[in-house]
Protein backbone atom coordinates (compact mmCIF):
# COMPACT_ATOMS: atom_id res chain seq x y z
CA UNK A 1 0.00 0.00 0.00
CA UNK A 2 1.08 3.70 -0.85
CA UNK A 3 2.21 5.88 1.88
CA UNK A 4 -0.63 8.50 1.59
CA UNK A 5 -0.35 11.67 3.24
CA UNK A 6 -3.93 13.51 5.02
CA UNK A 7 -4.00 16.21 2.16
CA UNK A 8 -3.82 13.21 -0.57
CA UNK A 9 -6.74 11.36 0.90
CA UNK A 10 -9.92 13.70 -0.19
CA UNK A 11 -10.10 14.41 -4.03
CA UNK A 12 -12.81 16.56 -4.29
CA UNK A 13 -16.49 16.79 -2.34
CA UNK A 14 -19.55 14.65 -4.71
CA UNK A 15 -22.21 17.74 -5.20
CA UNK A 16 -25.14 15.62 -6.18
CA UNK A 17 -29.24 15.74 -5.25
CA UNK A 18 -28.57 12.80 -2.66
CA UNK A 19 -25.00 14.32 -1.10
CA UNK A 20 -26.84 17.98 -0.61
CA UNK A 21 -30.02 16.60 1.29
CA UNK A 22 -27.61 14.14 3.59
CA UNK A 23 -26.10 17.63 4.66
CA UNK A 24 -29.01 17.87 6.72
CA UNK A 25 -27.95 14.60 9.17
CA UNK A 26 -24.40 15.93 8.79
CA UNK A 27 -23.23 13.90 6.10
CA UNK A 28 -20.41 14.80 3.91
CA UNK A 29 -19.99 12.76 0.80
CA UNK A 30 -16.54 13.05 -0.88
CA UNK A 31 -14.40 11.13 -3.46
CA UNK A 32 -11.50 9.48 -1.96
CA UNK A 33 -7.98 8.18 -2.86
CA UNK A 34 -8.52 4.56 -4.15
CA UNK A 35 -6.46 3.15 -1.37
CA UNK A 36 -7.45 5.23 1.51
CA UNK A 37 -8.98 3.49 4.53
CA UNK A 38 -11.91 4.49 6.86
CA UNK A 39 -9.39 5.21 9.72
CA UNK A 40 -7.35 7.89 6.68
CA UNK A 41 -10.47 9.43 5.76
CA UNK A 42 -11.61 10.06 9.11
CA UNK A 43 -8.00 11.69 9.87
CA UNK A 44 -7.82 13.70 7.35
CA UNK A 45 -11.70 15.47 7.64
CA UNK A 46 -10.73 15.97 10.63
CA UNK A 47 -7.11 17.96 9.96
CA UNK A 48 -8.08 19.81 7.46
CA UNK A 49 -11.52 21.26 8.28
CA UNK A 50 -11.43 22.59 11.66
CA UNK A 51 -13.54 22.22 14.57
CA UNK A 52 -14.82 18.99 12.99
CA UNK A 53 -15.19 15.60 14.60
CA UNK A 54 -16.35 12.53 12.68
CA UNK A 55 -18.47 9.89 14.53
CA UNK A 56 -18.87 7.46 11.15
CA UNK A 57 -17.18 6.89 8.19
CA UNK A 58 -19.08 4.58 5.36
CA UNK A 59 -17.04 3.75 1.83
CA UNK A 60 -17.98 2.32 -1.43
CA UNK A 61 -15.67 1.30 -4.14
CA UNK A 62 -17.13 2.50 -7.21
CA UNK A 63 -16.12 0.15 -10.77
CA UNK A 64 -15.05 2.17 -13.88
CA UNK A 65 -18.14 2.69 -16.69
CA UNK A 66 -17.58 1.65 -19.81
CA UNK A 67 -17.36 4.08 -22.92
CA UNK A 68 -17.45 4.22 -26.66
CA UNK A 69 -15.79 6.01 -29.22
CA UNK A 70 -16.30 4.63 -32.80
CA UNK A 71 -15.67 1.24 -32.48
CA UNK A 72 -12.83 1.36 -29.44
CA UNK A 73 -14.64 0.33 -25.96
CA UNK A 74 -12.98 0.97 -22.84
CA UNK A 75 -13.59 2.12 -19.02
CA UNK A 76 -12.91 4.67 -16.78
CA UNK A 77 -10.61 4.30 -14.07
CA UNK A 78 -12.47 3.23 -11.07
CA UNK A 79 -12.88 5.43 -7.77
CA UNK A 80 -13.75 5.24 -4.08
CA UNK A 81 -16.54 7.27 -2.26
CA UNK A 82 -16.85 8.05 1.38
CA UNK A 83 -19.61 9.64 3.16
CA UNK A 84 -18.39 11.06 6.56
CA UNK A 85 -21.12 11.81 9.47
CA UNK A 86 -19.92 14.42 11.92
CA UNK A 87 -20.90 14.28 15.49
CA UNK A 88 -23.92 16.55 16.88
CA UNK A 89 -21.49 19.23 18.34
CA UNK A 90 -19.24 19.21 15.32
CA UNK A 91 -18.47 22.02 13.06
CA UNK A 92 -20.18 22.43 9.86
CA UNK A 93 -17.93 21.75 6.76
CA UNK A 94 -17.54 25.00 5.01
CA UNK A 95 -17.14 24.14 1.54
CA UNK A 96 -20.49 23.31 0.80
CA UNK A 97 -21.96 26.37 2.21
CA UNK A 98 -24.02 28.50 -0.38
CA UNK A 99 -24.44 25.65 -2.41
Amino acid sequence: MANIQYYDVILKPVVTEKSMNLMADKKYTFLVHTEATKSQVKEAVEKMFQGTKVKNVNTMNLDGKNKRRGTTTGKTAKTKKAIVQLTEDSAEIEIFEGL
